[in-house]
């Protein structure tokens, strides 16, 4: 009953940007991406999992994974991927799930849920309101991942053809934030969606209903304490 809202893009699409403006505005954001890698440090489940089944060939010298080691192994194996996934996508929706009710307890409207993914994995979607893709043109992503990586066109195009066209999520996702122009078009935008999806009333009657739970909890545990001590 939590208002989720999920928030993906592509390679160069510029979705860091739009996070960092949806921060200052004192939205709540879960960032995946951040989570993968927390649930993944030593001396975790998920660590010793990964050890057992990948070796210690993948540990930096600090006791980290290497996650390009690591990312080389599953790039060429799909059944090392799926099992990769199996050991770590429960661990990393457990920590989105505490994330989750923690902001739902402090009373925000929505919580966007920073997932790369969100689109490949059709399934996630289902359990958003609304989702949110960040676009920008084919040209424009190519010149701007060239311009930041220092990649040849070849090398560019082959990252982006990895990934699911921007074009293709754009006919999934139910709002767009087009970062093809300039700066302060694509921030007019993010304002716009904040402003929507805060003025939204979906799931108002959830809140109420937690807020009266907690508070009969707490009457209770009021008259509890006046029992023991009259």
């Amino acid at each position: 009953t939590m208002f989720l809202v999920g928030l993906s893009g592509g390679i160069a699409s510029g979705k860091s940007a739009v996070v960092a403006v949806l921060r200052e505005l004192g939205c709540a954001v879960i960032d995946a991406d951040v989570i993968a890698r927390q649930v993944v440090q030593p001396h975790s489940k998920a660590h010793q999992q990964i050890l057992q089944h990948f070796g210690t060939e993948i540990l930096l010298e600090n006791g980290e994974i290497n996650r390009e080691a690591l990312g080389s192994i599953i790039f060429s194996q799909p059944e090392k991927r799926r099992l990769l996934n199996s050991i770590t996508h429960p661990e990393i929706l457990k920590e989105m799930l505490k994330q989750i009710l923690k902001y739902f307890v402090l009373g925000y409207r929505y919580v966007i849920l920073d997932i790369p993914l969100l689109f490949e994995t059709r399934g996630l979607t289902r359990l958003m309101k609304c989702t949110v893709l960040v676009y920008c043109d084919p040209p424009t992503q190519l010149a701007r991942l060239m311009r930041r990586s220092g990649l040849g066109v070849a090398e560019a195009e082959a990252r982006i053809s990895s990934q699911l066209p921007l074009e293709e999520k754009r006919r999934w996702a139910t709002h767009v934030i087009d970062n093809s122009g300039d700066w302060e078009s694509t921030r007019r935008q993010v304002l716009q969606l904040h402003t929507r999806l805060e003025d939204s009333l979906d799931f108002l009657w959830a809140r109420l209903a937690v807020g009266a739970a907690v508070a009969g909890l707490g009457g209770l545990v009021f008259l509890l304490i006046r029992h023991f001590i009259s």
